[in-house]
């Protein structure tokens, strides 16, 4: 069989392979380098930028836990001035596509910067963090249908590049937040970002992180991110990009079939900083395996459960 098709599209962004690193976790790229062939991953997105440098939040910032990591960064940064000048014309020439992740204050900051971006030239999609759960601000906008269409609107005015809304899971109904982001001209939505946790000691008595409150990621989310990018795939027409827990092809595998079109390797990077690479590679051989020809083969055909189907229910794809 010849090689598969492994690439997608996300509204007007397409990428070589569904295959992205998701941002906080993978530096600007240049530290991945010696490791990764980085001109052969679908994408990369870099660290969140804000319009002025932050300091980020006190240590500790990140805490092991079962199956996952609590981390509270804060969007530690130089600043979008800084970005645009130093880290984007290396990004550019990277050889694949860079999403560039923004996040601010106001709809009219998230405006600015994408307007910013933009005109620095090599960006060729921008993501809109608007789901942050370590700092006050921008988290806000995701919480809300109205909040991520106030920021993913202003951006679409301010801005022509391919719009990926990234929202929180830590909201009652995901859903009507992503169809909110899609009406108001996304062209895709990454879920999910991490589920707000606690970690303690109880010896002293105080919260392990400096900030309190962090983000829980890796393996321990992955069930959790599955049912949202389902749920939500069911509910919008816009691509979705998946992200939690993601370390093997068979991760991969179970994202795409729940609807999402590309995916985001995270936390599996801090363990294991060759596995975006080989990921790729397993990806090809999994499909050769299959006899599957493109991607439009996997994404969103997940049918309904076993005993539903033996009751004579249709085995129906989800939306892809």
């Amino acid at each position: 069989m010849s090689a598969p098709d492994l690439s997608v599209t996300l509204g007007r962004l397409r990428l070589a392979n569904p295959i992205l690193v998701a941002s906080g976790t993978f530096g600007y790229a240049r530290e991945f380098a010696p490791l990764v062939d980085l001109s052969t991953l679908g994408g990369v997105v870099p660290k969140t930028v804000t319009p002025l440098p932050r300091i980020g939040n006190p240590p500790p910032r990140t805490v092991e836990t079962p199956a996952g990591m609590l981390n509270s960064i804060g969007l530690d940064n130089d600043g979008v001035e800084h970005f645009c000048s130093h880290h984007l014309p290396y990004l550019s020439g990277l050889g694949t596509a860079v999403i560039a992740n923004v996040a601010g204050k106001s709809p009219d900051e998230f405006a600015a910067m994408a307007a910013q971006v933009e005109a620095a030239g090599g960006a060729n999609a921008i993501e809109l963090n608007v789901s942050c759960p370590n700092v006050s601000g921008g988290v806000d906008y995701g919480r809300t249908p109205e909040g991520a269409a106030a920021v993913v609107g202003a951006v679409r005015k301010a801005c022509e590049l391919p719009i990926l809304a990234k929202l929180t899971p830590n909201v009652t109904d995901v859903p009507s937040v992503a169809r909110a982001a899609a009406d108001a001209g996304a062209d895709a939505v990454t879920l999910v970002n991490t589920f707000t946790g606690l970690a303690v000691n109880w010896r002293t008595r105080r919260p392990v992180l400096g900030n309190g409150i962090g983000g829980l990621s890796g393996p321990a989310i992955k069930p959790l991110a599955l049912r949202v990018v389902y749920q939500v795939a069911q509910a919008v027409d816009v691509p979705i990009v998946g992200c939690g827990g993601i370390r093997t092809v068979d991760d991969v595998l179970e994202f795409l079939v729940c609807g999402a079109s590309a995916v985001q390797v995270g936390t599996a990077n801090f363990a294991d900083p060759t596995v975006s690479g080989r990921l790729v590679t397993d990806l090809t051989a999994a499909m050769q395996e299959q006899g599957i020809a493109s991607m439009s083969e996997l994404v969103g055909t997940l049918g309904p459960p076993k005993t539903q189907q033996a009751a004579g229910t249709p085995a129906t794809p989800t939306k892809g």
